[in-house]
């Protein structure tokens, strides 16, 4: 005789798989590319300017048989104020409470006593899998792969490696399938429709600070941040949204702001298209600048940009 539906479900359940897969590493080595990679859409912001993730992130990726959540962390870094103690605790933090740690290094550059650093981590995680991510492979020589996989094998014991290219999208099905299949037996953790647990104020928030790093990379790009002030929705389906972007001395404030407002005008401009393609709908964006200084130093104002550690 066939087994009750309720007995047929449980076997279903019993083979889903669910759970937490932490993205970590140096700054800039790639993890959010790879994130957004996964998601076959931007979520998280890049730039060329180390430090550019600030807040975790976790994106949801669902497959027949799984639901994976990625966490993007901010690179682990020798803070030198208290946003980057901030920081590395925020991504701390993740190690401790993930199925799946996934260390980053990147192909074209040295490993340095900053991954050794990391990899003490990695290596006193609780996650019952940990994979060594050999990123930026389309930019790198074959035999400079070989010897950071080499390099980086030495400083933690690693379940397997993998050798990536987030923007050719070389072995990205491949993560995704690797470490869906080491996460435990579970339910699923977020609904079908969620694909990241951040909310709109914070997206908005993080995209034009983005447009702040690819525009300005030399003159302010640690000294900015970003809050989302207000979204209010019309009948009609458009967004009116106002941000501030604050500074920590006069003279950033006016290069953010550009001669004739020239500059501020670029970054609401190119942060609007990305904001109307996340809202799916017209957008008017309001931005303003203000001065914070030594923001980076006060608890307060980091707090109240949404940057301290939970």
């Amino acid at each position: 005789m066939g087994g009750s539906s309720t007995d047929q479900q449980a076997n279903v359940d019993r083979t889903f798989r669910s759970g937490f897969v932490a993205l970590v590493g140096r700054p800039s080595v790639g993890k959010s590319t790879l994130l957004n990679a996964v998601m076959g859409a931007k979520l998280a912001i890049t730039s060329p300017v180390a430090q550019t993730t600030r807040r975790r992130m976790r994106a949801v990726v669902n497959t027949d048989s799984s639901q994976l959540v990625i966490v993007d962390t901010p690179g682990l870094h020798k803070p030198k104020d208290a946003l980057g103690k901030e920081l590395n605790k925020v991504a701390l933090a993740e190690l401790a409470d993930v199925d799946v740690v996934a260390f980053l290094i990147d192909a074209t550059k040295p490993v340095g006593r900053g991954d050794e650093w990391v990899a003490k981590h990695v290596e006193s995680s609780g996650a019952t899998f940990k994979l060594l991510v050999i990123t930026k492979a389309d930019i790198a020589k074959p035999d400079q792969v070989s010897s950071q996989i080499e390099a980086a094998s030495s400083l933690a014991h690693f379940d397997e490696t993998l050798v990536v290219s987030a923007r050719e999208g070389f072995n990205v099905d491949s993560f995704v399938g690797l470490v869906s299949s080491h996460l435990p037996a579970g339910p699923k953790w977020f609904p079908d429709d969620m694909d990241c647990d951040a909310t709109d104020e914070e997206l908005v928030a993080e995209y034009v600070r983005e447009k702040v790093l690819n525009n300005l990379r030399q003159e302010v790009p640690h000294s900015v941040g970003v809050i989302c002030e207000d979204i209010e929705w019309a009948k009609d389906g458009h967004a009116s949204i106002s941000a501030t972007v604050i500074v920590e001395r006069e003279g950033q404030k006016g290069i953010v702001i550009g001669r004739g407002g020239k500059m501020i005008k670029k970054i609401g401009t190119e942060a609007r298209k990305d904001i109307e393609r996340l809202f799916d709908c017209k957008c008017f964006l309001d931005l303003e600048v203000r001065v914070r200084p030594d923001w980076r130093r006060d608890q307060n104002e980091i707090r109240r940009l949404g940057y301290e550690a939970e």
